[in-house]
């Protein structure tokens, strides 16, 4: 498949897509809350729903680097959102923790998460969001052959 303009492609549509999303996401996040940014929010979410998840896990899911996730979260510890500590029995590993400030966060982005979402995906039914998912499902599936 050649293609004259190397943007008309569904994969620059994707990309795009996740730009213009997180632009949306980010200003409604900012309204709320000033000092956070969309991926630490992210952590703060996956945090609340799985405490004892590991640094690389929370990585891998946010697709960061662990270099990338620890500096997040050294910042999100000097900003108060996270508590981390040495892990008691392998001492190479940390337990992160919400604070108290990480908890309220969460019950206020947590809203505009969803608000977020609806708009994205309105118009679409939930067809149409099944085979989305599998079609960009199949897309990651040929990325990692």
């Amino acid at each position: 498949m050649k293609l004259k303009n190397p943007t008309g492609t569904v994969l620059y549509s994707i990309e795009h897509t996740i730009k213009e999303y997180r632009k949306i996401a980010q200003k409604n996040i900012s309204k709320a809350v000033k000092d956070i940014t969309v991926d630490q929010c992210l952590i703060l979410m996956i945090l609340n729903d799985d405490s004892k998840i590991s640094q690389n896990e929370l990585a891998s899911l946010i697709f960061k680097d662990n270099a990338s996730i620890t500096r997040m979260i050294e910042l999100m510890v000097k900003k108060d959102y996270l508590i981390r500590t040495i892990h008691q029995e392998d001492r190479r590993k940390f337990n992160i923790e919400l604070t108290e400030k990480g908890k309220e966060t969460i019950q206020i982005i947590q809203p505009i998460v969803q608000i977020n979402r609806e708009t994205a995906l309105d118009g679409f039914s939930l067809e149409e969001l099944q085979l989305l998912d599998k079609m960009l499902n199949k897309i990651i599936t040929n990325c990692k052959k």
